[in-house]
């Protein structure tokens, strides 16, 4: 029995020397030196600032319908440590979400974006589309969008009902 002490004895010992972790050692008379390597993985790094969360846009008058009218939308600020892309695109699928009891229905694709306020102004989609992109190590680069909002000039289209019309507008830096 007491040889089977040892033998556990031994590997209870042995096991924990193999465990110790294996550290740089210097021995020397006067002076030692061992050297340690420090290292990181930085990844894509992105922030964006956005001026407000809201946009008000101005009630069209009778003379707006069959016309358009103009908004200014947020601006941004850009911080990327690579190259990026800024995107914009519709939180709803088809249509503004409306609030009222005269049944409106306002399609997504009558807000209409920019990222200059006399540039071409492209539908929204509900997919993502392009409004400023970057390259490699920027920083503080500023982006601004631009808005249209299109009014039927039928009194009687859906569109144009009273009520209140609101469409999320989804904003998404990346850095692929």
């Amino acid at each position: 029995m007491s040889v089977t002490r040892i033998a556990a004895a031994a590997v209870i010992i042995g096991s924990a020397m193999l465990a110790r972790p294996v550290v740089a050692q210097c021995s020397a008379s006067n002076s030692c030196s061992t050297t340690n390597t420090a290292s990181v993985t930085i990844g894509a790094l992105v922030n964006l600032e956005m001026s407000s969360t809201t946009t008000t846009l101005t009630s069209p008058t009778v003379s707006d319908l069959g016309g358009s009218v103009a908004n200014d939308g947020p601006t941004f600020v850009v911080h990327a440590n690579q190259a990026w892309t800024l995107s914009i695109k519709s939180g709803n699928a088809v249509n503004w979400t409306y609030t009222g009891s005269e049944s409106g229905v306002k399609p997504i694709g009558d807000l209409t974006w920019s990222d200059a306020s006399n540039g071409t102004f492209a539908a929204i989609t509900a997919s993502d589309a392009t409004l400023a992109s970057g390259s490699a190590s920027t920083d503080n680069t500023a982006a601004a969008v631009f808005f249209k909002t299109l009014y039927s000039a039928d009194y009687s289209d859906p569109s144009v009902r009273p009520g209140s019309y609101s469409l999320p507008v989804v904003f998404t830096l990346s850095a692929p």
